[in-house]
Order: structure tokens, then C-alpha cells, then sequence
């Protein structure tokens, strides 16, 4: 094991998680499926509960192959609501806590808890009874890590899973860590696994070991640093609170089976008018279209294109969005498409944008008449006509931006 001695201060970030949480909802509200594997979807699993993930079911397989896998599991439709509910209760008890969170999803955050320790305790015992008081007055169980640094406070979490606790001291960081499998890294998906396994590295304390030169030769200069510092748990990022989110997306898993460019295309208006219409809603406005394309070997790849000025028009976002998706054609009727998403990024707000060309945050004409209807009379009073007659993909609950 390579070492790198450092203590700057305490383990004060918690790394809180909830627990399969679609699923863990569902059980909550249902007695009688307690103790039993449950997955939420329709037709792709969306959440699977920690019984059904004993069998090998994971997300976002399709939901026929999943019960394949795990026959007696029970399925239940996806209520968004109740997510979105149980969200917002475990976030308050999250605000009573400490005042320094930052949410990174709907079912995880980071919180500071220095300073806290004459009024609320050690940072293990504010752990302790933040997950009790989810328990309590949310009904759910929650795992929470706790560390120096939030990608360590995050690796902990996930380590401590199912309904668990882990508190790693400053003393102990590169002991807990340097066994780890690389792939606990952030960054590290299955093609960077790859080309460490490729080197003979399998471990962080492996990936620990090596210069940042050579890392850097192998995965490029910005992986390779990244995954250099991380290994020796260097990470300076603060929580932060009140930050606006950088890009706005959605995505739709698709299953496995051939689907001709009009459905493929269907699907891509769907989401980009999702993605702008929330975009309006926010007041925000963007440069780089991204889309994240899977392919039927669950590989994954992404394209983006910028613009000249940020928009939240959304036949300019659409006609990138087809342009970046044409040019990927090619892979698709080679490799199948099973998921396909947009997002787009390099957000800005109107009000921060003095002098620069710029696209209203409102669209333009036609998006503020369906905008206006839309408020009006409830988000499925209009539809676009290529919509007609699909069924539209679930809209999971977000973090308000």
C-alpha cells in the first residue's frame, strides 16, 4: 500500500442515501410487501428492492428479464408523488440536522456538520440520530457515511448499504480505501476499469501507487488526474449550499428490440420538450446540447454540440439534438439502442447575461402559447402530434432547481 500522510481535520461530511428508495417507499405504504422483492416500473425497472437485487436484478434492466431472474418478485406501477413527498420529508429532517446541505438528487445529499458538536454531538452521533429521525418520521431506511471529504463520505455510504452507518476517521482513510476495487472510484465505469484491469490495476491502493504521468498516459490528462487525486483521497470540494443546478436533462429507457428512426425520433421530442419546459420554468437558458445514447450491450456513449448563445427555445434545441443523433446513427443500426437522453448544459440565468446575445428564457412564441396552456389547464392539455397515441415515459421527481 502506497502511502501519503495527511490530516487537515476531522470527518465532519455525511454522506446520506436512502435506501432503494422507489421501492422502499413502496413497501412503507404496502405492509404486505415487506420482506419481499419488489420492483417498481413499467416495462424497464426503475427501482428494485434489496430482495430483488439478491437475484441479480438491477436497474434499468427491462422488467421481463428482471422477472426472469427473480420469478416471484411482485411489480408495481411508479407513483412520482409519493416519491417526490417522501423526498421532500427526509430534506427536512436533513435542514433540521445542520443548515450546510447540498442535495444531489432527490434520495441523497451531503451535509456539513462541523461546529456542531457542543449542541448536537460527535459527528457519528449526529449521524446516529439523523438516521433515526428518518426512521421515525419518515418511515425509511437510510445508509450514511461519514468522512473528511465528500468522495469519501460518498464511498462509505455506498461500502456501509443496506440501512447502515460507516465512519471513517482521518487515521484510517487510506487503510479503508486502498483495498477498495477501482471501480468504487469516481469516474471509473466499465471502459476505464477496463484499461486499469488492462495494466494489472484492480485496486485504488493499486491506481495509488502509480505517478500521475502514467495514469495520465493511460486515461488521458484529465482522468488520469482526477483518479490520482481521489485514490489518495484528495478531494476540497465544500459542501455547498443554494448552488444552482449546471445542466438540465431527462432520459427514457427503451428495452431491448429494433425501433425505426421515427420512434427513435418520437422519443427525442419528448425529451427535449421536457428538458426545455423545465428550463423555462427555472428561467434558465443554455449552450451545449448532450445526448446520452446505450446501446443493446449496455455500453454507453455520449455526443454534444454547442451553440453560439444559450436558448431554451425548443425547435433550436430539438434541431441540434437531431443533428448530434444523426450523426450517431451509424452505431445505433450497428449496436441497437436500448436508453437515449438529453441534457443540456452551460446554463445560464437571464439576469447574469448583461450584453450577450440571448434567446428569452421564455422560448419564444410558440413555446409561451404552450407554456400558458400547459399552466392553465394541467401538463397534458397539449401535446405535440407526434406524441399522439404513445404511451409517455415516466417524469421522475427532481430537486427543485
Amino acid at each position: 500500500m502506497c502511502e501519503h500522510a495527511f490530516v487537515y481535520r476531522e470527518a465532519t461530511i455525511l454522506h446520506a442515501d436512502l435506501d432503494a428508495f422507489y421501492a422502499s417507499v413502496e413497501q412503507r405504504d404496502d405492509p404486505t410487501l415487506r420482506g419481499r422483492p419488489v420492483l417498481v416500473g413499467s416495462g424497464v425497472v426503475l427501482a428494485a428492492s434489496y430482495e430483488a437485487k439478491a437475484h441479480g436484478v438491477r436497474t434499468p434492466m427491462n422488467c421481463r428479464q428482471a422477472l426472469r431472474l427473480c420469478p416471484h418478485a411482485v411489480v408495481v406501477d411508479p407513483r412520482m408523488s409519493a416519491y417526490a413527498e417522501a423526498s421532500r420529508a427526509v430534506f427536512e429532517v436533513f435542514e433540521d440536522t445542520t443548515p450546510l446541505v447540498e442535495g444531489l438528487s432527490i434520495d441523497e445529499a451531503f451535509l456539513e456538520v462541523v461546529g456542531l458538536r457542543r449542541i448536537a454531538g460527535t459527528p457519528e452521533e449526529i449521524a446516529r440520530k439523523l438516521r433515526r429521525d428518518v426512521a421515525a418520521r419518515v418511515g425509511l431506511p437510510i445508509t450514511v457515511g461519514v468522512a473528511r471529504t465528500k468522495f469519501l463520505a460518498k464511498v462509505a455510504s455506498a461500502v456501509a448499504k443496506p440501512d447502515g452507518l460507516l465512519v471513517v476517521p482521518p487515521d484510517g482513510e487510506l487503510a479503508f480505501l486502498h483495498p477498495l476495487p477501482v471501480e468504487r472510484l469516481w469516474g471509473v465505469g466499465p471502459v476505464t476499469a477496463q484499461k486499469l484491469h488492462a495494466q494489472g490495476i484492480r485496486t485504488v491502493g493499486e491506481v495509488a501507487c502509480e505517478s500521475p504521468d502514467t495514469l495520465v498516459r493511460w486515461l488521458g490528462k484529465a482522468s488520469g488526474s482526477h483518479l490520482h487525486a481521489l485514490a489518495h483521497n484528495l478531494d476540497p470540494r465544500p459542501v455547498e449550499t443554494g448552488r444552482r443546478r449546471k445542466s438540465v436533462g431527462a432520459q427514457r429507457a427503451l428495452g431491448r428490440g429494433r425501433r425505426s428512426p421515427a420512434e427513435i425520433d418520437a422519443t427525442l421530442v419528448e425529451l427535449v420538450d421536457r428538458v426545455t419546459r423545465r428550463m423555462r420554468s427555472s428561467g434558465r437558458s443554455g449552450r451545449t446540447v448532450v445526448l446520452r445514447i446505450r446501446f443493446d450491450d449496455f455500453t454507453s456513449v455520449t455526443r454534444s454540440r454547442t451553440v453560439e448563445r444559450p436558448t431554451a427555445n425548443t425547435t433550436t434545441i430539438l434541431d441540434v439534438a437531431r443533428d448530434v443523433l444523426h450523426g450517431a446513427q451509424p452505431m445505433l443500426d450497428e449496436r441497437g439502442l436500448t436508453l437515449l437522453g438529453v441534457a443540456v448544459g452551460n446554463l445560464d440565468d437571464e439576469t447574469d447575461q448583461p450584453g450577450l446575445p440571448f434567446e428569452r428564457a421564455s422560448g419564444g412564441a410558440l413555446d409561451d402559447v404552450l407554456d400558458g396552456v400547459r399552466t392553465r389547464f394541467g401538463q397534458d392539455a397539449i401535446t405535440r402530434a407526434v406524441q399522439l397515441g404513445r404511451e409517455q415515459a415516466v417524469s421522475v421527481p427532481i430537486l427543485p432547481d
